[in-house]
């Protein structure tokens, strides 16, 4: 079994929970309430610049310039169409990016944080695995639907499926898959609950964002 299915295995409640989520399931119907996908947004967006940093730490850290190139190149998918994807629908729908973070949004910032602080590419890899391969997972059912949505909606689900993001998930598995390899017992469990408190807070980010999440106007 490889390294990131048997992490994924460790988390399989709460990565069920997450990848088969009923705000996703709303967002791919188009039934998801306006307000929740502003919340929603507003909140993810704050994800960005921890996110760049973690990417940007995973580069510096990967073992060869052949391992860090692929990170490279998704970094100017996040920092071009997928950052700009979040000021265009955030505008289109009448609301402002800025917005105090929720308690879900400041777990998982923190946990970025954490990760980049350890300065151990496995640890960077375990945060960076589950923030991508989760999103792979809940949107590839629903990728024949995109074209049929708003923007905001349709947008957000092509650009967590398709060939090119497939790739990004497979490159960051194989990573970590690699990484594990040369780990001892005691790494690896670091890296469990690493991964394990990623799955906890996607859930819990998806969860808070199907409550609805307070909505800066």
């Amino acid at each position: 079994m490889r390294a990131t299915d048997h992490l994924r295995e460790q988390a399989q409640a709460d990565w069920t929970a997450a990848t088969t989520h009923a705000f996703t399931d709303a967002l791919a119907d188009g039934t998801l309430a306006p307000q929740k996908m502003v919340g929603y947004l507003q909140q993810d967006y704050l994800f960005i610049e921890d996110f760049v940093r973690l990417l940007a730490s995973a580069i510096a850290h990967a073992p060869s310039l052949k391992d860090a190139v692929p990170a490279a190149q998704f970094m100017g998918v996040i920092s071009g169409p997928e950052n700009t994807y979040f000021l265009r629908s955030l505008e289109a729908l009448g609301a402002q990016s800025d917005a105090p973070a929720a308690p879900e949004t400041i777990a998982f910032q923190e946990l970025m944080r954490e990760a980049v602080q350890s300065g151990r590419y496995e640890i960077m890899l375990s945060v960076l695995v589950v923030a991508e391969w989760v999103y792979l997972e809940w949107a590839t059912p629903f990728e024949d639907r995109a074209d049929d949505l708003p923007f905001w909606f349709g947008e957000w689900i092509t650009l967590h499926c398709g060939a090119g993001f497939e790739g990004v998930v497979g490159y960051l598995r194989d990573q970590l898959d690699a990484a594990w390899n040369g780990l001892d017992e005691a790494a690896r469990e670091e890296v469990r609950e690493m991964f394990t408190r990623a799955v906890v807070c996607e859930r819990a980010f998806f969860d808070a964002a199907w409550a609805g999440f307070e909505v800066t106007a």
